[in-house]
């Protein structure tokens, strides 16, 4: 429960790194607050005890916990709803930024 959250790593589009000019990369890194990290790792840390503890209800475990809700009768209007994949647009926001200023 003490690990820090992943990173995203994005890959290099064909394998070559983009050009970057010194200004751009102080422009572009980004600076997190303490209070930011202590945040993240406090959220991260309750999602993962809320993991633990869902897959212990499953497992039969215990009898009270988190509940997973899901739904009965589900709306037909999201029939054909796709889930966005964050990380991977993420990762196209990036590639873009990366491609205009080029």
């Amino acid at each position: 429960p003490n690990s820090p959250a992943q990173k995203l790593v994005f890959n290099r589009v064909n394998g070559k790194r983009p050009q970057v000019l010194p200004q751009q990369i102080s422009a572009t890194e980004e600076c997190y607050t303490l209070a930011h990290e202590e945040n993240v790792r406090f959220v991260y840390e309750a999602w993962q005890q809320v993991e633990q503890q869902l897959d212990g209800s499953r497992s039969g475990e215990s009898a009270c916990g988190p509940v997973q809700y899901v739904e009965k009768n589900p709306n037909p209007g999201l029939k054909n709803f796709v889930p966005i994949d964050l990380e991977e647009w993420w990762a196209q926001q990036f590639l873009a930024k990366i491609e205009n200023c080029s």
